[in-house]
């Protein structure tokens, strides 16, 4: 398989965003992301790509030490699993994808899926709105935080009955679209689709099946033409974009879904022998029956471009970038980026070795037009990854979170219900003053706004608001 141009007439033609502080950088992907530019405002800021080494620091909310973290940034934590939220319900497990999908003053909606299945804490909303399929206990719940205070206010349930909710992505008209990771069928209901939340509302619990039944992972939309990007988790899978027929902002109006052609030839396979840089034009082949009971999307869409677990989606100065959490020579991960103007295709990181990442899941831009990787391969302790516009890495976070019954006690003092309802959601083995690492746990769905960035854990649940002084560094 070749590429349609060499990675020197790449560097002309793809990805064309900020300036660069220096034109060189390190392994083959340097070459990649220095296509990265055009904005002069980047070339003065005066930063070196690290924020400097990491050390443990106490959580303001717990004092309990979570994170490792650069000189001068700081961290609480909230919505720890089977804590009581506003509704009086526990706060569910299994803490994935989430967005700021709305805002009102000081203060933000984030909306934060929950990878459950038929166990966990119900994710079902109060009175019994928002849900899908009350036999399982998937969905989303929805958390108000005060920028100003800089403190967490409430969360509450807000989509139930869903299936393992693992990414999604906001829209701009001020909603989340949670996806489902899964194909399967559950009490006589089909999953795999994906579901909208309003920011401070909940969700009519109703799938857009137009969008696709496959294994979605994470979704970016495009403010211009509302098209919605999708990616498919599974080791042979699609990119997707649904065009809604409606007007902005309605998807319940259905539309046509397509996956993605590169250089008008079959099959075009991205997992493997790749040089970053390279780059092809994009075609679109329509998926003729997207709501398929048998036949899956992929299939259906014989000459779409194979990529290797697509996970993170995510939108940014026209341009929608996406990560193959296992692709590339040493299968440990690749970001592309698309651009729709263009219709071109570019991959602009691949890394080369567990030092630079070890699986790149969810991704997030940050202000500064960097891009921060969620860890979810083999490493331990899992890390946040900055990567930079040249596409040097470095990392920002470690997950140090170890905890025994002493510390739940202290979490519960904080957080009421925490430790009442943490074992039968974790599983913890802790007695005593024995000690369960859960270092080795993956982040998920990271996002900034303002000075803040939010992030969660997935086990044993968490999620933390971080701040500090960006400014010295990359993000």
């Amino acid at each position: 398989m070749t590429s349609s141009t060499t990675p020197e007439s790449a560097l002309q033609t793809a990805v064309n965003r900020r300036d660069f502080l220096k034109g060189t950088g390190v392994v083959a992907a340097s070459t990649a992301f220095a296509m990265l530019a055009s904005k002069a405002s980047a070339a003065n800021l005066p930063y070196t790509d690290s924020y400097g080494p990491l050390s443990v620091k106490p959580c303001k909310a717990t004092g309990l030490m979570l994170l490792a973290l650069p000189e001068g940034f700081e961290y609480t934590s909230f919505g720890w699993t089977g804590s009581t939220q506003a509704d009086g319900f526990p706060t569910p497990g299994v803490h994935d994808g989430m967005g700021i999908a709305a805002v009102k003053g000081n203060v933000i909606c984030l909306v934060r899926n929950h990878e459950q299945g038929s166990s966990g804490h119900n994710t079902a909303p109060r009175g019994g709105r928002g849900v899908y399929n009350p036999a399982q206990r998937g969905g989303t719940t929805n958390v108000l935080f005060d920028t100003l205070q800089g403190k967490f206010l409430s969360s509450y349930n807000s989509l139930g009955g869903t299936i393992r909710n693992c990414a999604g992505g906001t829209t701009p008209w001020g909603s989340w679209l949670s996806c489902e990771e899964t194909f399967q069928v559950a009490q006589g209901k089909y999953h795999g689709y994906v579901f909208e939340v309003p920011g401070f509302g909940i969700s009519d619990g109703q799938p857009i099946r137009e969008m696709g039944r496959f294994s979605h992972e994470a979704v970016a939309v495009d403010p211009a033409t509302c098209a919605v990007y999708q990616t498919e988790d599974t080791g042979s899978s699609a990119f997707y974009k649904f065009v809604p027929r409606g007007a902005w902002g309605d998807l319940r109006s259905g539309g046509t879904l397509y996956a993605m052609v590169l250089n008008n030839t079959a099959r075009v396979d991205l997992r493997r022998g790749l040089l970053p840089g390279s780059s092809w034009t994009v075609s679109w082949q329509e998926v003729p029956d997207p709501d398929a009971f048998t036949m899956s999307c992929f299939n259906q869409a014989s000459d779409a471009a194979i990529i290797e677990r697509g996970e993170g989606c995510w939108y940014d100065d026209g341009k929608i970038y996406f990560v193959s959490t296992s692709g590339g020579a040493a299968r440990l991960g690749q970001i592309f980026c698309y651009d729709p103007r263009k219709e071109l295709l570019t991959l602009v990181f691949e890394s080369q070795n567990r030092t630079q990442v070890d699986g790149p899941d969810n991704i997030a831009i940050s202000p500064r037009g960097n891009i921060l990787m969620c860890e979810d391969g083999g490493s331990n302790p899992k890390r946040l990854v900055g990567l930079t516009l040249e596409g040097n890495t470095f990392p920002f976070a470690e997950n140090r979170i170890a905890l025994d019954q002493g510390d739940l006690t202290v979490i519960d003092a904080v957080y009421p219900g925490t430790k009442a309802n943490f074992l039968t959601t974790v599983g913890t083995s802790t007695n005593g003053s024995a000690r369960r690492s859960m270092s080795g746990n993956e982040w998920c769905g990271a996002c900034f706004y303002d000075r803040w960035l939010f992030v969660n854990i997935q086990t044993p649940g968490v999620t933390f608001a971080i701040t500090g002084p960006w400014e010295k560094g990359a993000l």
